[in-house]
Formats: structure tokens, sequence, C-alpha cells
């Protein structure tokens, strides 16, 4: 199917190790709709939680939308995330664990449908971000000085 990105969350891969992730729908109304067709998203820091058995998206900002009126919804109100229930099972047995939180990576369309890509993710430490950061240097390096030969 078709698939159009529309946001990412910046700082997802850099603050967290990726362990698993998961595809999820998402619960918006007719202005925020319009709003994200026009790329007005933030997940920067965004993160879900799961409350009494449904899953939630907390600090995802949709900016309303220009041309609506009473309509609009708050930017950054709690949106449901639409799982099965036994993907919700499995994400709770995952989160419990210590250090282990769910992150929003990306929202897209998928045809004409808002999805979102969660993940589940573990914190870095900071050695760890700096381990990551020399190795991306490195592989940078490496690049540059094969398109340098090839020249």
């Amino acid at each position: 199917m078709n698939t159009k990105l529309i946001a990412k969350n910046p700082t997802a891969r850099h603050n967290y190790e990726i362990i698993d992730t998961y595809e999820t729908g998402i619960v918006l109304s007719g202005t925020e709709i319009k709003s994200i067709r026009l790329g007005k998203v933030n997940l920067k820091d965004s993160y879900a939680q799961i409350l009494a058995g449904e899953c939630f998206v907390y600090g995802m900002h949709i900016s309303p939308y220009e041309h609506g009126n009473i309509f609009n919804k708050d930017p950054l109100r709690k949106r449901k995330l639409l799982l099965h229930k036994n993907e919700i099972f499995k994400l709770i047995g995952q989160v419990t664990q210590k250090g282990y939180a769910l992150i929003p990576l990306e929202i897209y369309f998928k045809g004409s449908i808002v999805k979102l890509q969660l993940a589940v993710a573990k914190g870095k430490k900071l050695y760890d971000k700096r381990e990551d950061l020399k190795k991306k240097d490195a592989n940078k390096q490496i690049l540059q000085g094969l398109r340098d030969k090839n020249l």
C-alpha cells in the first residue's frame, strides 16, 4: 500500500534503543486530520502509556486547523491508539520491565488512513549516545574517503 511520511520523532533513535515496533491506528477528529494533511504535527516530546487496557499517546502536538472554528481540539490532548488486545497484553509485558518505554517514532499516511509507528524502547546512557555518534562519524568519513577515491 502507498505510504507517505508526515513527521518523525527526531530524538527517539538518539535517546532510545529500539527493541520492537508496532503499527497503530489513531483516533482523530476531522480538523486534526486536515491539520495533519498540511504537515502540522510534532512528535518530539511525545510518549505512550497503557491505561485500563487501552493505549494512549501524550504530548503529540497537532496544530489547530487554521480554517476550523469551534471544532478545533486541544493541540496536546491525549489520543487513543488502536491496537489489538493481544498486542496490548504483549506491550504491557514489555513495558513493565525496568527502563522500557513506549515511544512514537513516526506518523504517516497508509493509503488515506493515518498510522503511527510505536516503539518499545530502552533509554540509552550518555556513553551509549557518544558511542553511536563516534560510529556515525567514522562511517561518514569512510564514505567520504571512498567518494574521494572514485573521483
